[in-house]
């Protein structure tokens, strides 16, 4: 019997070498002890666990589910649950945290949180993996004792590929998926898991898929209990029959979408594995996630007349009176009126091959792997070669053009930039539309000797097929506006091309053939089915970028009898639209408008979707169980199995029975149509499932209680196929009232600034990052690491430097509430803009919590409230008194509540044992402030402004001082501030505003004169070169949107002469003074008031009291003696 290895212990200590250093680790580790002693706690209470409101306390059906959820508010979150084939990452927490964060702040409004976890072991890769390595095992031994250098794989390096031009630009992509642009050296399968941690003694264990099962999800647990997570654990489980309590739940809505015609079988394209026998699904993928099949029509081109040199190749290797076609695949079928040649490669090898008796097609090897498994050949899944032929040699040949002008017949001609990789490797030449085929043929044209071709091929009569409002002839259009010189314009061309299509399919009318007159995308799929009706051309699919399965075979398309979801159909499409567009308020949060749109650009290309595979791991279909479901078809409703999984089972597997004590047979397909709200319950089914009727209303009180889901979290990568099938999927089988309420998704995460990649070292496990940094560090990097659909960044500096921020703020908390030396009288000054300033910031903190920009929350109640609290502490000493005490105890209570939602175990330290509160923090509500005083707020501001500004004015009469402008003052001496203030702002600045009051139309937002009448009076008013930008500044406010009361009205919301007559005492100090002046002056005045003694005072110098403002000191330093 195999012994389990403890996974814990496989990896322990194993840490990533390539990333940052830490110095030192004793304030990390001290922080680390407080983490686990705290985790520990809250497993131990069950401080996580969610129920909803018992039937006993509020009966089934008393109240609809609606008002419950109303009278017990509610909020339930989830992640994609991860692949279990490996540990979590960085990125896995990247997303992770944008619910734990929710989750954590809803906790602290009073609403009761469901936040769970499972583990998707669905699919392919973890089969495939196994498979590898029990041949492995077979070929060097149970340890790999026999494998040496000799026997590893010899791989040339190859580039990776290219990013493939987007074919139809009509159609939504994304730009990246998860598997996207992975480079990784070809290793054996016994290398990857040593890379991963595993010792070489336990690695044959894995050569057994179910092991898999056994070995990550509780390293999954550990490492997402060891981050601090808020997480119900009793609801966890794995997907596939290895649990029947979840084989029979996908079961049951694999039968129900059956029902509901949602699921059908039939022929469709599909990526497809030679090598595995199957349909290549997403997650089946180490490259290529995210590839459809694109569907081309190939015009079958007959060759009318060979060259003499395609003759001699072919002759004796075609049965007499064989048909050959060229067959270049297009997705243009309308502009085939204007073809007026067919280009090859003359650097590739083509092959001849028997699509049926007596007809052969002209194409590239890859092209007729595609075609193998199409109903194309005559033998399916056979490939006929009868010849090859160079394309050299097929140049000059004569080929007939179906539905072209030029009836006698097209040439073939050479086209360098043609790519073996992409379509057949045969190209129509429509220089009337494409603007390739147009700087293709008029280079052929021009260089026709150097091509070695007659001149006349290339100058066949380019004929317009289609108008547009640029021109009849758009890509000629094109070509010139773009200044496109060669074919080698590779840049210019490729705009050209999406411009030209675009246009032309959205704005284009047919000028030819039998759909004249009509829209370019009326036309298009009728002149498509008219060619394939008439047998001149046929569908022909492939990838649309290279894919290759987790076997290691590159896939191709086949046309295949499956089961398939039928996602795209017209009224299904609707809904899910509809509720997209959100144009009503109920529909589909998303955060953000690039999210919906990119939702809805998938709802409109999205279609059929194979939901059956014959290998990997899963659940079987039930009415066809050779066949199972595969992994992205059942991962789209799952967040309803946690709402019941408790009541089921009490282990991840099923092993033993859950709360409900219910076997899986009695998980009737009508018991989950009865807890999911589809149906009611009936004698006959409490007969059939033999499930208790209380137990039976628990589990419908738990779905109809907890559900609609509120907010999903996910890549954005997902919006291709599993968060938009997980949309489809609820509208199909829930109640409208039961579909998803949100999806967020996220950027991709960088880790210091750069792609994360195993490849290059620049790799962190979540399980790295939490030893490396303690799990508070970590979670406040990855809030500061960013928030909307773009990539984010996790920064290993941000995490370092915050264990030296939380070690010293705990250490500042304890000393403070020891202290015995705080004052206990509050003044109106320092306390005041400080206690102010703190609610400010934890209102600012709450109100970005709730619009979960958690980056923005993060700054708001962790940066600058400790910098708040290090300016009131420096403004005190400086002022020569003490803090306050209440004020002190404010901070602390107020930093650790607030900080709670992302950093809890720091939070618990300062809550347990420093405020000595009676209860976890976990339970603590968000803390309610007095409403911001915008006069305090004010006033601070000016505060710290004026201080900046006196040390840039003392700095500017230096530089004076140097450079001899200024002989009068020396910094090193006994030195004196004069500071002026003043109420009146310039009498021009007065002027102005009146005229701009008298010349602004607040009802429409608009000037009511011309500029330059109004440019007239602002130069009779003075101070031309000051007013003009003054009054420019006026008017962009007030086009902005800021009331006209608020622009005209400038009222300075505190009272500055208090101010500055209160900060005089710290800025003494502060700023080595001996003496400091406040005096109040009016424009133009040679006297002003002493703030400080009273009385009338003589400026000294009128130059510097004229520049202050309201709200703008000016400033003057001299020396005085001693």
């Amino acid at each position: 019997m195999t012994t389990m290895a403890d996974p814990a212990k496989a990896v322990e200590g194993l840490q990533n070498s390539a990333l940052k250093d830490l110095k030192g680790t004793e304030k990390r580790d001290s922080l680390i002890a407080i983490e686990k002693k705290y985790q520990q706690r809250w497993e131990e209470q069950g401080l996580f666990n969610a129920d909803a409101p018992s039937t006993t306390e509020v009966p089934l059906h008393s109240i609809s589910a609606a008002e419950l959820r109303e009278k017990y508010p509610k909020f339930f979150g989830t992640i994609a649950f991860p692949y279990t084939n490996g540990r979590l990452h960085v990125g896995h927490a990247f997303s992770f945290s944008k619910v734990e964060f929710h989750v954590g702040f809803a906790r602290m409004k009073g609403i009761k949180v469901l936040w769970p976890q499972g583990y998707h072991c669905t699919g392919l890769p973890i089969k495939a993996c196994a498979d590898k390595l029990a041949k492995e095992v077979e070929m060097f031994g149970q340890e790999f004792e026999r494998h040496t250098e000799e026997d590893e794989p010899v791989v040339e390096a190859v580039a990776a590929p290219a990013q493939r031009e987007r074919e139809d630009v009509t159609k939504f992509t994304a730009k990246k998926g998860k598997a996207a642009a992975k480079s990784v050296k070809m290793k054996y399968q016994f290398q990857i898991m040593q890379a991963m941690g595993i010792p070489v003694q336990q690695i044959h264990l894995f050569a057994d898929a179910a092991y898999w099962l056994e070995y990550f999800p509780p390293l999954c647990k550990l490492d997402l209990s060891n981050f601090g997570s808020r997480i119900d654990w009793r609801r966890q489980f794995v997907t596939t029959d290895a649990n029947p309590y979840f084989d029979g739940f996908v079961r049951w809505q694999m039968n129900r979408l059956r029902e509901l015609n949602k699921i059908k079988f039939g022929k469709r394209h599909t990526i497809y594995s030679i090598k595995d026998g199957q349909p290549c699904m997403d997650h089946d993928r180490s490259e290529g996630e995210g590839v459809n099949p694109q569907i081309y029509v190939a015009i079958k081109m007959q060759v009318l007349e060979f060259t003499p040199k395609a003759q001699e190749a072919l002759q004796g290797k075609l049965p007499d009176g064989a048909k050959v076609f060229l067959v270049p695949a297009t997705l243009r079928a309308e502009t085939m009126y204007g073809q007026v040649a067919c280009f090859v490669s003359p650097k590739i090898t083509y092959g001849v091959y028997e699509a049926a008796p007596n007809e052969y097609y002209v194409m590239t090897e890859r092209a007729a792997r595609n075609m193998a498994h199409q109903e194309i050949f005559a033998e399916e899944g056979v490939i006929k070669k009868a010849a090859d032929i160079q394309g050299s040699d097929l140049i000059g040949a004569l080929v007939n053009a179906p539905l072209s002008f030029h009836k006698d017949g097209v040439r073939v001609l050479p086209m360098e930039s043609i790519l073996e990789t992409k379509g057949t490797g045969v190209v129509t030449c429509v220089p009337s539309d494409s603007p390739d085929d147009y700087a293709t043929i008029t280079d052929l044209a021009k260089k026709a000797d150097y091509y070695k071709i007659k001149k006349e091929w290339a100058e066949l009569e380019i004929i317009p097929i289609i108008r547009t409002p640029t021109s009849d002839l758009l890509a000629l259009e094109l070509v010139k506006k773009l200044k496109i010189a060669s074919p080698k314009d590779a840049k210019q061309l490729k705009e050209a091309k999406e411009l030209a299509y675009k246009e032309g399919f959205y704005q284009g009318h047919m000028l030819v053939g039998d759909f004249k007159g009509e829209k370019v995308a009326d036309a298009k799929p009728k002149v498509r089915a008219q060619l394939i009706e008439a047998g001149l051309a046929f569908e022909y699919a492939e990838p649309e970028n290279r894919v290759v399965s987790r076997s290691g075979d590159e896939c191709t398309v086949a046309l295949m009898e499956q089961y398939y979801i039928d996602y795209g159909e017209e009224s299904w499409r609707a809904i899910a639209t509809e509720y997209v567009e959100n144009k009503d308020g109920k529909g589909l949060n998303t955060y953000s408008n690039d999210a919906r749109n990119a939702f809805l650009g998938v709802l409109d290309w999205l279609k059929q979707w194979a939901c059956a595979r014959t290998y990997g791991l899963g659940s079987r279909l039930p009415w066809a169980p050779e066949f199972l479901v595969e992994s992205l078809s059942d991962s789209t409703i799952y967040m309803s199995y946690y709402t019941v999984a408790h009541f089921l089972h009490r282990d991840i597997f099923g092993r033993e029975k859950g709360k409900g004590n219910i076997t899986p047979d009695q998980m009737l397909d009508e018991v989950w149509d009865y807890i999911f709200c589809r149906t009611e319950l009936t004698d006959d089914l409490l007969a059939k499932s033999k499930i208790p009727q209380e137990t039976l209303e628990a589990m419908r009180r738990e779905f109809e209680y907890f559900y609609p889901l509120d907010l999903r979290v996910s890549g954005k990568d997902l919006i291709n196929n599993h968060l938009t099938f997980a949309l489809y999927n609820h509208i199909a089988l829930f109640p409208r009232e039961y579909w998803i309420r949100s999806i967020r998704v996220n950027g991709h995460l960088q880790l210091n600034g750069e792609k994360m990649s195993k490849s290059t070292g620049n790799f962190m496990t979540l399980d790295d990052v939490v030893k490396k940094f303690g799990a508070d560090a970590s979670r406040i990097a990855l809030a500061d690491a960013g928030d909307t659909i773009s990539d984010s960044n996790f920064v290993e500096d941000v995490a370092d430097s915050t264990i030296l921020r939380l070690h010293s703020l705990r250490e500042w908390c304890e000393e403070m509430a020891k202290s015995e030396g705080l004052r206990t009288a509050k003044n109106d000054f320092e306390d005041a803009l400080f206690d102010n300033e703190m609610n400010t910031l934890v209102e600012e903190a709450r109100r970005h919590y709730e619009d979960t920009n958690y980056k923005m929350a993060l700054k708001s109640c962790f940066y600058d409230l400790t910098n708040a609290k290090d300016i009131y502490r420096a403004s005190c000493v400086a002022a020569g008194i003490t803090m306050n005490k209440d004020l002190v105890f404010k901070y602390i209570r107020l930093q650790a509540l607030s900080i709670t939602p992302i950093a809890p175990h720091w939070a618990e330290y300062i809550w347990l044992e420093v405020l000595h509160e009676a209860k976890t923090v976990q339970l603590a509500r968000w803390p309610e402030v007095p409403e911001a005083n915008p006069g305090l707020s004010a006033a601070r501001s000016y505060v710290l402004a004026t201080q900046s500004s006196i040390t840039s004015a003392e700095s500017a009469q230096i530089k004076k001082m140097a450079k001899g402008k200024q002989a009068n003052f020396d910094p090193k001496k006994p030195k004196k501030l004069t500071i002026f203030v003043t109420k009146e702002f310039p009498k021009w600045q007065d002027g102005c505003i009146e005229l701009l009051k008298e010349t602004w139309d607040p009802a429409t937002n608009t000037q009511k004169c011309t500029d330059k009448e109004l440019s007239g009076r602002i130069a009779k008013i003075g101070k031309v070169k000051e007013a003009m930008p003054f009054v420019q500044r006026l008017k962009k406010r007030l086009r902005d949107g800021e009331p006209a009361s608020v622009v005209f009205e400038r009222k300075l919301a505190f009272d500055e002469p208090k101010t500055v007559t209160a900060m005089v005492p710290s800025l003494k100090r502060a700023a080595g003074l001996s003496e400091v002046d406040a005096i109040l002056v009016t424009e133009g005045s040679k006297t002003g008031t002493d703030l400080l003694r009273g009385g009338e005072v003589e400026i000294k110098s009128t130059t510097f009291a004229d520049l202050a403002v309201p709200g703008q000191p000016s400033f003057l330093f001299e020396n005085i003696e001693p």
